[in-house]
């Protein structure tokens, strides 16, 4: 995976009691090992993908959503956007031994965080652009928490596929607002530009037929009183 934006802020997480990476925005990261991935989302979106049979799992994060074509950029800025940010997922864990007809997907983020991000519509199109991409790969969402008003701290147990979500009120992660801020400060035609720049076109390997299984739940943990809204649960054993 050398060159590509693999997270490196590892931790020992005390909630889980496990080794844990967090992963900003632009990053990805996968693996076979018992640890936690963790990130925070406001309009951007992270995918969980995991292959039960493999064992291994992994998760991305990324801030516009994007069908593009042109690889004229580093990778780490084309993370930015969502079609990169699959396909480098997707196919580094079809390296490692996963099968797309295997893979699971579990999606968060999206989120209206600041009043004047409506007119924007960064949260809705990023969350419309993941739903449609995987549905595209055939590859089955089996869980989600996308759109509404908060941000979000995810947590993805890559080796068994559980993941939690927890709401957050913005003052508990000021990261999340500046962010924002700075994609609402960006006109449509910087966003145009930019993107133009940063599309990538990475080979996919062969796509399976389509499945549409139930969905699992989506775990809370850590909740603050009155920030969350209700989520089916199951747990790691019955996923």
């Amino acid at each position: 995976m050398s060159g590509l934006p693999i997270a490196s802020n590892l931790y020992f997480d005390n909630h889980f009691k496990l080794p844990g990476v967090k992963l900003l925005p632009n990053e990805f990261y996968m693996t076979s090992e018992d640890m936690v991935l963790v990130t925070v989302l406001g309009s951007c979106v992270a995918a969980c993908i995991h292959d039960r049979s493999a064992g291994i799992g992994g998760m991305n994060h990324f801030m516009l959503p994007d069908d593009g074509s042109d690889a004229s950029q580093s990778s780490s800025d084309s993370m930015r956007y969502g079609a990169y940010a699959m396909e480098v997922l997707i196919n580094e864990m079809i390296k490692r031994g996963g099968r797309r007809e295997r893979f699971e997907a579990k999606v968060f983020g999206g989120g209206a965080v600041l009043a004047g991000m409506t007119t924007i519509n960064i949260g809705d199109r990023n969350s419309e652009f993941v739903r449609r991409y995987l549905a595209l790969e055939k590859i089955r969402i089996v869980a989600e928490d996308l759109q509404g008003m908060y941000p979000r701290k995810v947590a993805f147990m890559p080796r068994t596929g559980q993941a939690m979500v927890k709401k957050l009120i913005t003052q508990q992660d000021p990261s999340v607002v500046e962010r924002e801020k700075a994609l609402a400060r960006q006109t449509p035609e910087a966003r145009s530009e930019r993107l133009a720049k940063a599309r990538a076109r990475v080979e996919l390997f062969s796509r399976p037929k389509a499945t549409t299984p139930d969905k699992p739940r989506i775990e809370l943990f850590g909740a603050a009183a009155g920030l969350q809204r209700t989520v089916r649960t199951k747990t790691a054993e019955e996923a």
